[in-house]
């Protein structure tokens, strides 16, 4: 009797499938998509209803024609792609191919490769579902007319081989947005005042300034905190509140993509690119001894936090037999749908509670590991009781002025037994409470000291990946297929630049932006790019047709490349400025242009003179001579800048290829015989920090190396570290000691 087809999109993945099916199945690999868009042309007909034209892809001929042979020979075909609208379309491009070679094929969906996944998908064999094949289509035409109809344009007005996209320029929008804020942000100057007080003989605890004659504390001067630190010394406190009371903090609900992102990025330091990478091999299988290749989490590309029946079954005996009764919620927490959700898939959870990260830690490599360690805990303590504190609140008066501390102590861990989510854990929450605890409300107060500070206010932050895909699925923007993608390609076109996990815009990606707004303000705002995402939703639940969404996306869209094509002559002429120099070639004005490196200043008898230097404001602003003699020619060593970061050069180049690396001045701590310098990586162009003797040494770190010995173990070293919560620090990376970050300490 001939076997049954299935096809999946990974090699690994058919593995594991096959191992649960048996010999009745072949389980075969597309290895990802085998029909694209044209690069040729745009592949979308607007004359024709939006019609595209898909085309096999070059070197998939052969995985084709296995699958075509295949399918042949099969009873039936069981398209099995990946459960989103991406793997819907891919299941219709392959149906589309072996229908006429075998017309008995059904569309299974795999939300975890386990054998109760595997059973259950086959169990509900469906036919492809359209919908979600045009949704997808629709975002494929969309994107296709963004880039090929708004590139050209960037192309004739600043320079070839610049690109624009319909959701990615969005993100560079809100980043060139928050990047110019930053530059005009004005800082203003304003006081705050802390007492020290003793209610009883105490221990002297602080408390804040909160009211001056019952309103606000405003105190903007030195003088006025200075004055008002003196009234507040010639004042009797007393006792006017004290409250105890429990409070409740729920515990966090499971993973869906974004905050898997954004948590492995601030617990983990893991790009979204790398997580995404991370999750897909756990999802497909890992080989964990006897058991052969198992899925260990479920569908890791989801916007749901809904979870199986069984899912919480099983998490509820885990709490109970492992933390105890108390620590099982009062009601189980599965069924519940976030605003945005398509709902497709459960949340991100392990698929077998009894693979515990301490039972499978030999099989997995470091970081798969660390985020499927992240992918329990949340899971396990999404299904846990709340934790429960005691929140004291104590406030004392003298005259006009009014004090408050605050305090809270841990009286029941709850879920906080697994996994915090908050961003720093208070030293309250840690330790007993440091307020007074036999107080009455007339007590005496007795001020052991005033101390007024001065603060300045603080510019927005920089987006950091995770907080740029907090923001663009707070507005609607992207699905959470496409969060990684959005990011990495945004510095893969040099528009932003990562540095210390924080985006930065550069001066090619404000000048992109700023084009792009101005011509295109419609198209790439915010609020459009959400109305076409929730339009594609509509598309995929078949609630509306592909081509009204299409007519929506493409009437205001054309309306603006008609206008901006007008304009291009114009905006390549107010791109380019005159400067008094003078070439000294052919005596004409230099001006200064825009070009593959950046700006550049350039003759303006091009194309009789083609005089070109670098622009003198960014020479200056790196200092070109070192000090430093060529060994090889005797010429000057200079700074310059290259693919990888900044290195010494020779001055004589390129008679002379001299280059040395640019050091931080500090030697390697693991060596001691190399130089710590300055890295790039190539891909995403991220900062770090390397031995100069690479490969002989590897010492490789993400964070400024400090030389400063630890005063807890043998490190020879610590690193410097920035949070919003606690400024920049010292932090050692062997016992993890954290240690002020003063003048003194000598930074790479």
């Amino acid at each position: 009797m001939s076997k049954s087809l299935i096809i999946v999109e990974s090699p690994s993945k058919a593995k594991t499938i096959n191992k649960y099916l048996g010999k009745d199945y072949i389980v075969e690999a597309s290895v990802g998509h085998i029909k694209n868009l044209p690069k040729s042309k745009i592949g979308v007909d607007v004359q024709e209803a939006f019609a595209v034209s898909y085309e096999t892809i070059a070197g998939k001929e052969k995985v084709l024609s296995i699958l075509k042979s295949k399918a042949e020979e099969a009873k039936e075909v069981f398209i099995a792609t990946d459960p989103d609208r991406e793997g819907e379309a891919i299941a219709a491009h392959i149906a589309e191919e072996i229908r006429d070679i075998n017309p008995h094929i059904k569309r299974v969906l795999f939300r975890e490769i386990t054998e109760n996944g595997v059973r259950e998908g086959m169990e509900n064999a469906h036919k492809i579902n359209t919908h979600m094949v045009m949704s997808q289509q629709a975002r494929r035409a969309m994107d296709r007319l963004v880039g090929y109809m708004v590139s050209p344009f960037i192309w004739r007005t600043m320079y070839y081989g610049l690109s624009a996209g319909r959701v990615q320029s969005v993100a560079l929008k809100l980043i060139c947005e928050r990047e110019l804020e930053i530059k005009a942000f004005q800082p203003e100057e304003y006081w705050t005042i802390e007492g020290r007080f003793s209610v009883h003989d105490s221990e002297p605890f602080a408390a804040k300034l909160m009211k001056i004659d019952g309103g606000d504390v405003t105190i903007t001067s030195e003088f006025e905190a200075n004055r008002h630190a003196e009234n507040i010394r010639a004042r009797s406190f007393s006792v006017s509140r004290f409250d105890s009371k429990p409070v409740k903090r729920n515990a966090p609900m499971p993973f869906i993509t974004s905050t898997l992102q954004q948590e492995a990025s601030r617990k983990l330091g893991f790009s979204a690119k790398r997580t995404m990478a991370l999750a897909q091999k756990l999802y497909e299988g890992v080989e964990i001894g006897k058991e052969g290749a198992v899925g260990l989490i479920t569908y890791m590309r989801t916007d749901s936090t809904r979870l199986s029946a069984d899912a919480v079954l099983s998490a509820k005996e885990y709490v109970q037999a492992t933390y105890g009764h108390e620590y099982v919620p009062e009601k189980l927490r599965g069924v519940k749908k976030g605003k945005m959700a398509q709902d497709a898939h459960e949340a991100i959870r392990p698929t077998d509670l009894g693979h515990t990260p301490e039972v499978i830690k030999k099989y997995l490599e470091k970081d798969a590991l660390r985020l499927y360690e992240l992918i329990w805990n949340r899971f396990i303590a999404s299904q846990m009781a709340p934790a429960v504190f005691d929140q004291i609140t104590l406030e004392l008066e003298g005259g006009e002025y009014l004090f408050r501390s605050s305090d809270r102590m841990v009286t029941f861990k709850g879920f906080l037994a697994v996994y915090d989510d908050a961003d720093d854990e208070t030293e309250a929450e840690q330790n007993p409470s440091k307020l007074p605890m036999t107080v009455s409300i007339g007590d005496p107060g007795s001020l052991k000291g005033v101390n007024p500070e001065q603060h300045f206010t603080e510019p927005p932050p920089r987006f950091t990946e995770a907080s740029l895909v907090k923001e663009l699925e707070a507005d609607g923007i992207g699905r959470p297929s496409t969060y990684a993608m959005i990011v990495s390609t945004v510095i893969d076109r040099k528009y932003v630049e990562q540095k210390e996990r924080k985006l930065f815009a550069t001066d090619l990606g404000l000048q992109v932006n700023t084009l792009l707004q101005q011509y295109f303000p419609e198209i790439f705002s915010v609020s459009f790019t959400a109305k076409m995402e929730k339009e594609l939703d509509t598309v995929a639940n078949g609630k509306e047709q592909y081509i009204k969404v299409m007519n929506d996306f493409y009437n205001p869209f054309i309306d603006s490349i008609n206008h901006s094509k007008s304009k291009e002559s114009e905006i390549k002429k107010s791109l380019i400025e005159v400067t008094d120099e003078v070439c000294d070639l052919c005596g004409k004005k230099m001006v200064i242009k825009w070009g593959r490196n950046g700006r550049f200043m350039a003759c303006s008898g091009y194309p009789k003179c083609k005089n070109t230097k670098s622009l003198p404001g960014e020479l200056e602003a790196m200092p070109q001579i070192t000090g430093v003699v060529c060994e090889k020619c005797g010429g000057d060593m200079m700074v310059k800048v290259g693919r990888f970061g900044s290195f010494i050069g020779c001055s004589n180049y390129p008679k002379c290829d001299n280059t040395k690396p640019l050091s931080t001045g500090i030697k390697c701590p693991t060596c001691v015989e190399g130089d710590i310098i300055e890295r790039k990586t190539k891909k995403r162009k991220r900062v770090f920090y390397g031995c100069s003797r690479y490969p002989d040494c590897d010492f490789a770190s993400w964070d400024k190396p400090v030389i400063r010995k630890c005063d807890h173990c043998d490190s020879k070293y610590v690193v410097e570290k920035t949070t919003k919560a606690k400024g920049t620090f010292l932090v050692c990376p062997v016992c993890k000691s954290v240690y002020e970050a003063t003048p003194q300490a000598k930074v790479g």
